[in-house]
């Protein structure tokens, strides 16, 4: 069993790395990937603990990249170094996080509520914040019971202190990763919001840009739709991944550790057989 998508504290997580290599462990998962959005400030430890508990770490990122619609997440795995480009690339993404929290804070205070960004940091320290976070603080200031009910009430698209996410440029997320020694992956392909008649086309246009693979399986996609997207991405040459995008128990209640769609255990074949040969294949050629 494995898993080639998780977050720690390091971004939205629930556990510090060392804590979710061991968490991991424990499940019985024997490959972990560590894929924080916008940071790789946790995979060091990360990847201290994997070698104490005997578990192959994929070190890797989250990518935010600009998309007209929906939400377009890039997963660079197997990274052997941060790059400059890539150093550049996560200044970019940080101080447009940070714009869209002030805006976030700005909303909440315009609706008569006593919140401030400083109070909230001093809660969350050294993180990247996002709206995980602003959902964990209103819990702890009583205003509501749940994160789930902060999202549902305050913070998904259409809702009031809803404000959207600027992304990088596809291209340069491309090359920043490719540059770290690592392997594009397009996340959780149904978040980008286009229909299926659509996907040919962009899966076309994504794969010639440099993305070489898709995680088809995803909690939250149905099964189904998981093996749909699988069909389409070896139709265009792309290898396939799967992940929990597991986040913490308290965080998401519906995902864990080692497994994906319908509480499918993650076979070790989506590391193996899929994106291990890429990897080798593509630092060979980086070094020849």
């Amino acid at each position: 069993m494995i898993d080639l998508h998780t977050h720690t504290t390091a971004s939205d997580g629930q556990y510090l790395p060392s804590e979710l290599v061991r968490k991991a462990c424990d499940a019985g998962v024997t490959v972990l990937a560590v894929t924080d959005h916008d940071t790789v400030s946790g995979l060091d430890e990360a990847s201290r603990e994997a070698k104490k508990a005997g578990i192959t770490f994929v070190r890797g990122i989250e990518l935010a990249v600009a998309w007209p619609t929906g939400e377009f997440h890039l997963l660079g795995l197997g990274l052997t170094n941060t790059s400059p480009r890539l150093c550049d690339m996560l200044i970019f993404l940080h101080e447009k996080r940070k714009e869209r929290n002030m805006q976030i804070i700005k909303k909440m205070q315009e609706s008569g509520f006593s919140l401030s960004y400083e109070e909230m940091l001093s809660l969350f320290p050294n993180r990247e914040i996002g709206r995980p976070h602003f959902a964990e603080y209103l819990v702890q200031k009583n205003i509501v019971k749940t994160n789930q009910q902060a999202f549902e009430k305050y913070f998904a698209k259409g809702r009031p202190w809803y404000v959207a996410r600027i992304g990088g440029n596809l291209d340069e997320a491309v090359q920043a990763i490719y540059d770290s020694g690592g392997i594009p992956v397009i996340a959780h392909p149904l978040s980008l919001h286009v229909s299926w008649s659509q996907f040919d086309a962009i899966l076309d246009d994504i794969h010639e840009r440099g993305v070489e693979g898709i995680e088809a399986y995803h909690p939250g996609a149905r099964l189904q739709d998981c093996k749909r997207l699988e069909q389409l991405a070896r139709a265009h040459g792309m290898f396939v991944t799967a992940g929990s995008d597991f986040h913490g128990e308290k965080i998401r209640t519906d995902r864990k550790l080692g497994h994906t769609s319908d509480g499918k255990k993650i076979d070790d074949s989506f590391y193996y057989d899929e994106l291990l040969p890429h990897i080798s294949n593509f630092l060979q050629v980086k070094n020849a």
